[in-house]
Protein backbone atom coordinates (compact mmCIF):
# COMPACT_ATOMS: atom_id res chain seq x y z
CA UNK A 1 0.00 0.00 0.00
CA UNK A 2 2.84 2.36 0.87
CA UNK A 3 4.59 1.56 -2.44
CA UNK A 4 1.39 2.30 -4.35
CA UNK A 5 0.92 5.66 -2.60
CA UNK A 6 4.54 6.59 -3.40
CA UNK A 7 4.11 5.60 -7.08
CA UNK A 8 1.04 7.83 -7.25
CA UNK A 9 3.26 10.70 -6.16
CA UNK A 10 0.87 11.87 -3.45
CA UNK A 11 2.30 14.67 -1.33
CA UNK A 12 2.31 12.79 1.94
CA UNK A 13 4.76 13.68 4.70
CA UNK A 14 6.12 10.22 5.51
CA UNK A 15 7.63 11.57 8.74
CA UNK A 16 4.04 11.52 10.05
CA UNK A 17 3.47 7.87 9.18
CA UNK A 18 2.34 5.73 12.11
CA UNK A 19 1.87 2.00 12.59
CA UNK A 20 -0.45 1.07 15.44
CA UNK A 21 1.23 -2.34 15.86
CA UNK A 22 4.61 -0.71 16.51
CA UNK A 23 5.81 -0.64 20.14
CA UNK A 24 6.68 3.05 19.52
CA UNK A 25 2.95 3.65 19.11
CA UNK A 26 1.43 1.27 21.61
CA UNK A 27 3.74 2.14 24.50
CA UNK A 28 1.90 5.50 24.61
CA UNK A 29 -1.40 3.66 24.35
CA UNK A 30 -0.50 1.50 27.35
CA UNK A 31 0.36 4.65 29.29
CA UNK A 32 -3.00 6.22 28.35
CA UNK A 33 -4.76 3.05 29.55
CA UNK A 34 -2.97 3.30 32.90
CA UNK A 35 -4.02 6.95 33.25
CA UNK A 36 -7.64 5.98 32.53
CA UNK A 37 -7.28 3.13 35.05
CA UNK A 38 -5.91 5.53 37.66
CA UNK A 39 -8.87 7.90 37.12
CA UNK A 40 -11.49 5.14 37.43
CA UNK A 41 -12.47 5.15 33.75
CA UNK A 42 -11.31 1.53 33.32
CA UNK A 43 -12.51 -1.39 35.42
CA UNK A 44 -12.61 -5.18 35.38
CA UNK A 45 -15.72 -7.25 36.05
CA UNK A 46 -17.32 -10.58 35.29
CA UNK A 47 -20.10 -10.09 32.82
CA UNK A 48 -21.94 -11.69 29.94
CA UNK A 49 -20.17 -10.83 26.71
CA UNK A 50 -20.58 -11.52 22.99
CA UNK A 51 -18.41 -14.52 22.11
CA UNK A 52 -17.35 -15.14 18.51
CA UNK A 53 -16.86 -18.94 18.26
CA UNK A 54 -14.79 -18.66 15.06
CA UNK A 55 -12.41 -15.85 16.07
CA UNK A 56 -12.47 -17.28 19.62
CA UNK A 57 -12.73 -13.82 21.15
CA UNK A 58 -15.08 -11.37 22.80
CA UNK A 59 -16.75 -8.62 20.74
CA UNK A 60 -18.20 -5.29 21.85
CA UNK A 61 -21.94 -4.80 21.18
CA UNK A 62 -20.97 -2.38 18.42
CA UNK A 63 -19.06 -5.19 16.65
CA UNK A 64 -22.07 -7.50 16.36
CA UNK A 65 -23.92 -6.97 13.08
CA UNK A 66 -27.24 -8.81 12.56
CA UNK A 67 -26.31 -11.11 15.46
CA UNK A 68 -22.99 -12.06 13.82
CA UNK A 69 -19.32 -11.17 14.36
CA UNK A 70 -18.30 -8.17 12.24
CA UNK A 71 -15.09 -9.94 11.14
CA UNK A 72 -15.97 -13.65 10.95
CA UNK A 73 -19.70 -13.58 10.19
CA UNK A 74 -20.22 -16.29 12.84
CA UNK A 75 -23.38 -16.40 14.97
CA UNK A 76 -22.41 -14.73 18.25
CA UNK A 77 -23.02 -16.53 21.58
CA UNK A 78 -23.33 -15.30 25.17
CA UNK A 79 -20.47 -16.12 27.54
CA UNK A 80 -19.58 -15.07 31.08
CA UNK A 81 -16.01 -13.84 31.44
CA UNK A 82 -13.87 -11.47 33.48
CA UNK A 83 -13.15 -8.55 31.16
CA UNK A 84 -11.73 -5.04 31.08
CA UNK A 85 -14.23 -2.27 30.32
CA UNK A 86 -14.06 1.41 29.47
CA UNK A 87 -16.68 3.41 31.38
CA UNK A 88 -18.11 4.94 28.21
CA UNK A 89 -21.64 4.99 29.69
CA UNK A 90 -20.48 7.70 32.14
CA UNK A 91 -20.42 10.01 29.08
CA UNK A 92 -23.82 8.92 27.67
CA UNK A 93 -25.55 12.26 28.12
CA UNK A 94 -22.61 14.32 26.88
CA UNK A 95 -22.04 12.06 23.87
CA UNK A 96 -25.69 12.61 23.01
CA UNK A 97 -25.98 16.36 23.63
CA UNK A 98 -22.71 17.26 21.90
CA UNK A 99 -23.93 15.69 18.63
CA UNK A 100 -25.68 19.03 18.07
CA UNK A 101 -22.28 20.74 17.91
CA UNK A 102 -21.09 18.53 15.02
CA UNK A 103 -22.56 20.76 12.31
CA UNK A 104 -20.44 19.30 9.47
CA UNK A 105 -21.19 15.67 10.30
CA UNK A 106 -23.67 13.76 8.06
CA UNK A 107 -27.09 13.66 9.66
CA UNK A 108 -27.29 9.89 9.10
CA UNK A 109 -24.24 9.32 11.31
CA UNK A 110 -25.62 11.55 14.08
CA UNK A 111 -29.00 9.75 14.02
CA UNK A 112 -27.27 6.35 14.23
CA UNK A 113 -25.26 7.50 17.27
CA UNK A 114 -28.33 9.04 18.88
CA UNK A 115 -30.29 5.79 18.52
CA UNK A 116 -27.34 3.72 19.78
CA UNK A 117 -26.91 5.87 22.91
CA UNK A 118 -30.68 5.48 23.32
CA UNK A 119 -31.81 7.97 25.94
CA UNK A 120 -35.21 6.93 27.28
CA UNK A 121 -37.55 8.35 29.90
CA UNK A 122 -39.63 6.14 32.13
CA UNK A 123 -39.87 5.01 35.71
CA UNK A 124 -38.90 2.33 38.17
CA UNK A 125 -41.68 0.31 39.78
CA UNK A 126 -41.37 -2.06 42.73
CA UNK A 127 -43.54 -5.17 42.35
CA UNK A 128 -44.23 -7.00 45.62
CA UNK A 129 -43.67 -10.76 45.56
CA UNK A 130 -46.72 -12.54 46.94
CA UNK A 131 -46.39 -14.05 50.46
CA UNK A 132 -42.96 -12.44 51.02
CA UNK A 133 -41.52 -9.05 51.91
CA UNK A 134 -39.31 -9.10 48.80
CA UNK A 135 -39.80 -6.82 45.81
CA UNK A 136 -38.80 -6.95 42.14
CA UNK A 137 -37.57 -3.60 40.84
CA UNK A 138 -38.41 -2.92 37.19
CA UNK A 139 -37.51 -0.08 34.83
CA UNK A 140 -40.01 0.62 32.05
CA UNK A 141 -40.37 3.24 29.32
CA UNK A 142 -44.06 2.31 28.99
CA UNK A 143 -45.65 2.75 32.42
CA UNK A 144 -48.83 3.74 30.55
CA UNK A 145 -49.35 0.02 29.72
CA UNK A 146 -49.27 -1.14 33.37
CA UNK A 147 -52.91 -2.30 33.25
CA UNK A 148 -51.98 -4.61 30.36
CA UNK A 149 -49.19 -6.31 32.35
CA UNK A 150 -49.70 -10.09 32.40
CA UNK A 151 -46.29 -11.48 33.44
CA UNK A 152 -42.88 -10.57 34.88
CA UNK A 153 -39.69 -11.66 33.04
CA UNK A 154 -36.26 -11.80 34.69
CA UNK A 155 -32.68 -12.22 33.53
CA UNK A 156 -31.19 -15.64 34.36
CA UNK A 157 -28.72 -13.73 36.57
CA UNK A 158 -31.39 -11.92 38.59
CA UNK A 159 -30.92 -12.45 42.36
CA UNK A 160 -34.08 -14.64 42.38
CA UNK A 161 -32.14 -17.19 40.31
CA UNK A 162 -30.31 -18.17 43.53
CA UNK A 163 -33.46 -20.11 44.45
CA UNK A 164 -32.84 -22.37 41.44
CA UNK A 165 -29.07 -22.92 41.55
CA UNK A 166 -29.58 -26.64 42.33
CA UNK A 167 -32.41 -27.09 39.82
CA UNK A 168 -31.11 -29.14 36.86
CA UNK A 169 -33.89 -27.92 34.56
CA UNK A 170 -33.03 -24.31 35.33
CA UNK A 171 -29.31 -24.93 34.73
CA UNK A 172 -30.12 -26.46 31.33
CA UNK A 173 -32.35 -23.48 30.54
CA UNK A 174 -29.50 -21.13 31.50
CA UNK A 175 -27.16 -22.90 29.05
CA UNK A 176 -29.75 -22.58 26.30
CA UNK A 177 -29.91 -18.82 27.00
CA UNK A 178 -26.16 -18.58 26.31
CA UNK A 179 -26.86 -19.27 22.64
CA UNK A 180 -28.48 -15.82 22.48
CA UNK A 181 -26.13 -12.82 22.08
CA UNK A 182 -26.22 -9.71 24.24
CA UNK A 183 -27.22 -7.08 21.68
CA UNK A 184 -30.74 -5.68 21.54
CA UNK A 185 -31.06 -6.93 17.97
CA UNK A 186 -30.05 -10.50 18.90
CA UNK A 187 -32.48 -10.53 21.83
CA UNK A 188 -35.33 -9.28 19.65
CA UNK A 189 -34.77 -11.86 16.89
CA UNK A 190 -33.99 -14.93 19.02
CA UNK A 191 -36.54 -17.64 19.71
CA UNK A 192 -38.22 -16.70 23.01
CA UNK A 193 -37.29 -19.10 25.83
CA UNK A 194 -38.83 -19.02 29.30
CA UNK A 195 -38.61 -20.84 32.62
CA UNK A 196 -41.64 -20.50 34.88
CA UNK A 197 -40.88 -19.93 38.55
CA UNK A 198 -43.18 -20.60 41.45
CA UNK A 199 -43.31 -16.90 42.26
CA UNK A 200 -46.25 -14.52 41.75
CA UNK A 201 -46.20 -10.74 42.14
CA UNK A 202 -49.05 -8.46 43.10
CA UNK A 203 -50.26 -6.07 40.42
CA UNK A 204 -49.69 -2.56 41.86
CA UNK A 205 -53.03 -1.16 40.61
CA UNK A 206 -55.41 -4.13 40.24
CA UNK A 207 -56.47 -5.67 43.56
CA UNK A 208 -56.25 -9.45 43.81
CA UNK A 209 -54.47 -9.69 40.42
CA UNK A 210 -51.23 -11.65 40.51
CA UNK A 211 -48.68 -11.96 37.71
CA UNK A 212 -46.59 -15.11 37.06
CA UNK A 213 -42.80 -14.69 37.14
CA UNK A 214 -40.58 -16.23 34.42
CA UNK A 215 -36.90 -16.20 33.63
CA UNK A 216 -36.49 -15.28 29.95
CA UNK A 217 -33.61 -15.28 27.47
CA UNK A 218 -34.45 -11.81 26.14
CA UNK A 219 -33.85 -9.99 29.45
CA UNK A 220 -30.31 -8.98 30.48
CA UNK A 221 -28.99 -7.89 33.87
CA UNK A 222 -27.05 -4.89 32.54
CA UNK A 223 -30.09 -2.97 31.30
CA UNK A 224 -32.44 -1.50 33.89
CA UNK A 225 -32.52 -3.95 36.79
CA UNK A 226 -32.63 -7.24 34.89
CA UNK A 227 -36.43 -7.41 35.07
CA UNK A 228 -39.39 -6.28 32.95
CA UNK A 229 -43.15 -6.44 33.19
CA UNK A 230 -44.58 -8.01 30.06
CA UNK A 231 -47.39 -6.22 28.24
CA UNK A 232 -47.83 -8.52 25.23
CA UNK A 233 -50.38 -6.37 23.37
CA UNK A 234 -47.89 -3.52 22.96
CA UNK A 235 -44.42 -5.08 22.72
CA UNK A 236 -43.49 -7.63 20.05
CA UNK A 237 -41.03 -9.59 22.21
CA UNK A 238 -43.60 -9.82 25.00
CA UNK A 239 -46.27 -10.92 22.51
CA UNK A 240 -44.08 -13.66 21.02
CA UNK A 241 -43.31 -14.85 24.55
CA UNK A 242 -47.00 -14.76 25.58
CA UNK A 243 -48.03 -16.81 22.55
CA UNK A 244 -45.29 -19.34 23.32
CA UNK A 245 -46.32 -19.78 26.97
CA UNK A 246 -50.09 -19.22 26.84
CA UNK A 247 -50.09 -15.89 28.70
CA UNK A 248 -52.96 -13.37 28.56
CA UNK A 249 -52.82 -10.58 25.98
CA UNK A 250 -54.70 -7.49 27.23
CA UNK A 251 -54.84 -4.48 24.88
CA UNK A 252 -54.63 -1.16 26.72
CA UNK A 253 -53.84 1.22 23.83
CA UNK A 254 -55.98 1.43 20.68
CA UNK A 255 -55.55 3.44 17.46
CA UNK A 256 -57.44 6.73 17.75
CA UNK A 257 -59.40 6.01 14.55
CA UNK A 258 -60.63 2.51 15.60
CA UNK A 259 -63.57 1.73 17.90
CA UNK A 260 -62.65 -0.16 21.07
CA UNK A 261 -64.99 -3.06 20.27
CA UNK A 262 -63.37 -3.52 16.84
CA UNK A 263 -59.77 -3.50 18.09
CA UNK A 264 -58.02 -6.89 18.33
CA UNK A 265 -54.39 -7.97 18.71
CA UNK A 266 -53.27 -10.69 16.30
CA UNK A 267 -49.69 -11.77 15.61
CA UNK A 268 -48.35 -8.19 15.74
CA UNK A 269 -48.21 -5.97 18.80
CA UNK A 270 -49.65 -2.45 18.53
CA UNK A 271 -46.73 -0.16 19.34
CA UNK A 272 -47.94 3.18 17.93
CA UNK A 273 -49.46 6.11 19.79
CA UNK A 274 -53.15 5.92 20.55
CA UNK A 275 -55.84 6.18 23.20
CA UNK A 276 -55.69 4.31 26.52
CA UNK A 277 -58.39 1.64 27.16
CA UNK A 278 -59.02 -1.07 29.81
CA UNK A 279 -56.97 0.99 32.27
CA UNK A 280 -59.24 2.37 35.00
CA UNK A 281 -58.34 6.03 35.71
CA UNK A 282 -56.12 6.28 32.58
CA UNK A 283 -58.92 5.54 30.10
CA UNK A 284 -59.34 8.07 27.31
CA UNK A 285 -55.88 9.65 27.75
CA UNK A 286 -53.18 9.77 25.07
CA UNK A 287 -50.05 7.66 25.64
CA UNK A 288 -47.99 10.69 26.74
CA UNK A 289 -50.73 11.97 29.07
CA UNK A 290 -51.09 8.48 30.57
CA UNK A 291 -47.32 8.21 31.16
CA UNK A 292 -47.30 11.45 33.16
CA UNK A 293 -50.39 10.51 35.16
CA UNK A 294 -49.29 6.96 36.03
CA UNK A 295 -45.81 8.13 37.11
CA UNK A 296 -47.47 10.66 39.42
CA UNK A 297 -49.60 7.85 40.90
CA UNK A 298 -46.60 5.53 41.25
CA UNK A 299 -44.65 8.20 43.14
CA UNK A 300 -47.73 9.04 45.25
CA UNK A 301 -48.02 5.37 46.30
CA UNK A 302 -44.23 5.29 47.03
CA UNK A 303 -43.76 2.22 44.84
CA UNK A 304 -41.37 3.80 42.31
CA UNK A 305 -39.94 6.95 40.77
CA UNK A 306 -39.35 8.76 37.48
CA UNK A 307 -36.03 7.79 35.84
CA UNK A 308 -33.91 8.39 32.72
CA UNK A 309 -32.05 5.45 31.20
CA UNK A 310 -29.54 4.90 28.38
CA UNK A 311 -29.09 1.90 26.10
CA UNK A 312 -25.35 2.55 25.70
CA UNK A 313 -23.38 -0.15 27.54
CA UNK A 314 -19.76 0.12 28.68
CA UNK A 315 -17.17 -0.78 26.05
CA UNK A 316 -15.57 -4.20 26.60
CA UNK A 317 -11.95 -3.81 25.46
CA UNK A 318 -10.48 -7.28 26.26
CA UNK A 319 -9.76 -9.59 23.32
CA UNK A 320 -8.64 -13.21 23.54
CA UNK A 321 -6.21 -13.17 20.63
CA UNK A 322 -2.48 -12.83 20.20
CA UNK A 323 -2.42 -9.93 17.73
CA UNK A 324 -3.17 -6.82 19.71
CA UNK A 325 -1.60 -4.45 22.19
CA UNK A 326 -0.86 -6.23 25.51
CA UNK A 327 -2.87 -4.89 28.45
CA UNK A 328 -0.29 -3.55 30.98
CA UNK A 329 -1.63 -5.28 34.09
CA UNK A 330 -0.15 -8.01 36.29
CA UNK A 331 -1.85 -10.36 38.75
CA UNK A 332 0.31 -10.99 41.81
CA UNK A 333 0.28 -14.34 43.63
CA UNK A 334 -1.23 -12.70 46.74
CA UNK A 335 -4.31 -11.71 44.68
CA UNK A 336 -3.37 -8.06 44.04
CA UNK A 337 -4.10 -6.62 40.60
CA UNK A 338 -1.41 -4.08 39.70
CA UNK A 339 -0.63 -1.67 36.86
CA UNK A 340 2.73 -2.23 35.18
CA UNK A 341 5.19 0.51 36.19
CA UNK A 342 5.55 3.26 33.59
CA UNK A 343 9.31 2.72 33.21
CA UNK A 344 8.59 -0.92 32.23
CA UNK A 345 6.49 0.12 29.21
CA UNK A 346 6.00 -0.97 26.53
CA UNK A 347 4.91 -4.47 27.45
CA UNK A 348 5.73 -6.10 24.09
CA UNK A 349 4.25 -9.13 22.41
CA UNK A 350 6.59 -12.15 22.43
CA UNK A 351 8.25 -13.37 19.22
CA UNK A 352 6.66 -16.67 18.15
CA UNK A 353 7.51 -19.10 15.34
CA UNK A 354 4.05 -20.31 14.41
CA UNK A 355 0.83 -18.35 14.40
CA UNK A 356 -2.29 -20.54 14.68
CA UNK A 357 -4.97 -20.22 12.03
CA UNK A 358 -7.69 -19.38 14.57
CA UNK A 359 -5.93 -18.11 17.65
CA UNK A 360 -2.56 -18.22 19.35
CA UNK A 361 -3.27 -17.17 22.91
CA UNK A 362 -0.78 -15.36 25.11
CA UNK A 363 -2.15 -17.59 27.84
CA UNK A 364 -0.30 -20.50 26.20
CA UNK A 365 3.16 -18.85 26.32
CA UNK A 366 4.44 -19.47 29.91
CA UNK A 367 7.84 -17.73 29.58
CA UNK A 368 6.02 -14.52 28.54
CA UNK A 369 3.06 -14.85 30.90
CA UNK A 370 5.09 -15.50 34.05
CA UNK A 371 6.75 -12.46 35.60
CA UNK A 372 7.60 -10.90 38.98
CA UNK A 373 6.30 -7.81 40.77
CA UNK A 374 9.07 -5.20 40.56
CA UNK A 375 8.03 -3.74 43.94
CA UNK A 376 7.95 -6.93 46.03
CA UNK A 377 9.71 -9.61 43.99
CA UNK A 378 6.57 -11.79 44.32
CA UNK A 379 5.58 -14.13 41.52
CA UNK A 380 2.98 -12.71 39.18
CA UNK A 381 1.48 -13.34 35.75
CA UNK A 382 0.67 -10.90 33.01
CA UNK A 383 -2.78 -10.11 31.66
CA UNK A 384 -3.02 -12.38 28.61
CA UNK A 385 -5.90 -10.55 26.90
CA UNK A 386 -5.02 -7.86 24.38
CA UNK A 387 -6.81 -4.60 23.57
CA UNK A 388 -9.61 -4.33 21.06
CA UNK A 389 -7.97 -2.77 17.98
CA UNK A 390 -10.54 0.03 18.08
CA UNK A 391 -8.54 1.27 21.08
CA UNK A 392 -5.68 2.03 18.64
CA UNK A 393 -7.92 3.87 16.17
CA UNK A 394 -9.59 5.91 18.92
CA UNK A 395 -6.64 8.28 19.17
CA UNK A 396 -4.38 7.88 16.13
CA UNK A 397 -5.43 11.26 14.70
CA UNK A 398 -3.70 12.87 17.71
CA UNK A 399 -0.54 10.95 16.90
CA UNK A 400 -0.44 12.10 13.26
CA UNK A 401 0.12 15.65 14.56
CA UNK A 402 3.62 14.65 15.72
CA UNK A 403 4.40 11.00 15.05
CA UNK A 404 7.95 11.00 16.46
CA UNK A 405 7.20 12.65 19.81
CA UNK A 406 8.42 10.84 22.94
CA UNK A 407 4.99 11.30 24.52
CA UNK A 408 1.54 10.52 23.11
CA UNK A 409 0.86 14.04 21.81
CA UNK A 410 1.54 17.71 22.41
CA UNK A 411 -1.26 20.22 22.97
CA UNK A 412 0.32 22.85 20.72
CA UNK A 413 0.48 20.39 17.79
CA UNK A 414 -3.14 19.39 18.32
CA UNK A 415 -4.30 23.02 18.43
CA UNK A 416 -2.49 23.65 15.13
CA UNK A 417 -3.56 20.58 13.12
CA UNK A 418 -6.92 19.49 14.47
CA UNK A 419 -9.86 19.05 14.17
CA UNK A 420 -9.83 16.52 11.32
CA UNK A 421 -11.11 18.12 8.10
CA UNK A 422 -12.30 14.97 6.40
CA UNK A 423 -12.82 11.40 7.51
CA UNK A 424 -12.97 8.73 4.80
CA UNK A 425 -14.61 5.50 5.90
CA UNK A 426 -17.71 3.37 5.65
CA UNK A 427 -21.00 4.03 7.45
CA UNK A 428 -20.31 0.88 9.52
CA UNK A 429 -17.96 3.06 11.60
CA UNK A 430 -20.79 5.39 12.69
CA UNK A 431 -21.22 3.59 16.03
CA UNK A 432 -17.71 2.12 16.16
CA UNK A 433 -14.69 4.31 15.45
CA UNK A 434 -16.66 7.56 15.32
CA UNK A 435 -18.35 6.93 18.67
CA UNK A 436 -15.25 5.58 20.43
CA UNK A 437 -13.05 8.47 19.23
CA UNK A 438 -15.56 11.00 20.62
CA UNK A 439 -15.54 9.18 23.97
CA UNK A 440 -11.74 9.04 23.96
CA UNK A 441 -11.41 12.77 23.33
CA UNK A 442 -13.78 13.60 26.19
CA UNK A 443 -12.02 11.18 28.53
CA UNK A 444 -8.60 12.64 27.66
CA UNK A 445 -9.96 16.15 28.18
CA UNK A 446 -11.06 15.18 31.72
Amino acid sequence: MKKQLKKLGLSIDWEREISTCSPDYYKHQQKLFLEFYDKGLVYRKENYVNWDPVDQTVLANEQVIDGKGWRSGAQVERKKLNQWFFNISKFSNELLSSLDELVSWPNKVKIMQKNWIGKSFGCEINFEIDNTKEKINIFTTRPDTIFGASFIALSVDHPLSNNYKDDKNFQKFKKDCDKTGTTEEALANAEKLGFKTGFLVKHPFIQEKKLPVYFANFVLMDYGSGAIFGCPAHDQRDLDFAHEYGIDVIPVVKPSNVKENNFKIGSEAFTDDGIIINSSFLNGLSVEEAKLKIITEIEKKSIGRKKTNYKLRDWGISRQRFWGCPIPIIYREDGEILAVEEEELPVKLPDIKNFGETSTSLNDIPNWKETVCSKTGMKAYRETDTFDTFFESSWYYFRYCNARLDKAFEKEDINYWLPVDQYIGGIEHAILHLLYSRFFTKALRD
